[in-house]
């Protein structure tokens, strides 16, 4: 916090934002040692990944289902790497560990859950769950805060001012944001596109898949396809215009943060 007391305003009204987590990802490589609550519906067997190995060649057209069970992306899926599969893929179709109905948000046009234990984001409307994605939130030591919160601003573009890509001096860009929490100290929390390892992995904010946002910087994937943050940044929109500059809202949807993220020793 003293540093943040050091910083001038134009930088506290940031994300912690991660500076990426290939880093860490070859540490906690064993994804099959972390335990959300909802894999016991699902029966799974451990996977460990060789040379060679693709979603798509695994797993055909449930791909995408199992990297979501994983709540990782394609630029983390390598040899080395174990991760769960379930027996029957067919189980995963529109797999979601989040409630279909959410009777709090019963009366509310646009609300967002976030449950920190399942790694997992859900968009609802008059309590009835749209949207679902997987995320990777703060660990232990930089903590996503828990709490009632409410979307106060969003920003097309944009970055850190506090962090880089690993290895470069490029500001690390949080692509799609929402602004849903300022501390007192003015550090401000974002829901915003990264990469997903697996894992909880930011500095406190909230990241979603933007294979996008990793094909510009990292090259990897060579195509994207997985951007959740693109579809929730919409839904929060909706007819809001958008001139790509950040842009303070009011009424913007209520957002509930629950639970706490599992011990990164757990993946080791």
């Amino acid at each position: 916090m003293a540093l943040a007391r050091l910083l001038p305003l134009s930088l506290l009204l940031l994300c912690l934002a991660a500076t990426g987590a290939s880093a860490a990802s070859k540490k906690l490589y064993n994804l099959c040692r972390i335990s959300y609550p909802s894999d016991a519906a699902i029966p799974w067997d451990c996977l460990k990944l060789k040379k060679g190995d693709s979603p798509i060649k695994l797993f055909g057209d449930r791909w995408q289902e199992v990297l979501r069970f994983n709540r990782l992306d394609r630029r983390h899926f390598g040899s080395g790497l174990s991760l769960k599969v379930p027996r029957d893929l067919a189980a995963l179709a529109g797999f979601s560990p989040l409630p279909l109905e959410y009777p709090e948000a019963a009366g509310e046009e646009k609300f967002i859950l976030v449950n920190l234990a399942e790694q997992y984001l859900g968009a609802y409307e008059y309590g009835q769950l749209k949207l679902s994605f997987p995320i990777a939130s703060g660990n232990r030591e930089n903590p996503t805060p828990a709490g009632g919160f409410q979307v106060t601003a969003f920003h097309r573009e944009h970055r850190s001012s506090l962090y880089t890509i690993e290895k470069t001096e490029i500001p690390y860009p949080m692509h799609y944001a929402l602004r849903f929490h300022t501390n007192p100290v003015g550090v401000a929390f974002w829901i915003h596109g990264r990469d997903v390892p697996g894992f909880p992995a930011s500095h406190g904010c909230i990241g979603l898949y933007d294979e996008e946002m990793q094909q510009q910087y990292y090259k990897n994937p060579s195509k994207p396809i997985l951007q959740d943050i693109t579809d929730l940044y919409q839904w929060v929109l909706a007819e809001r215009s958008d001139s790509g500059n950040l842009t303070n809202i009011k009424n913007g949807p209520k957002v509930k943060i629950v639970g706490s993220p599992l011990p990164l020793t757990q993946a080791r």
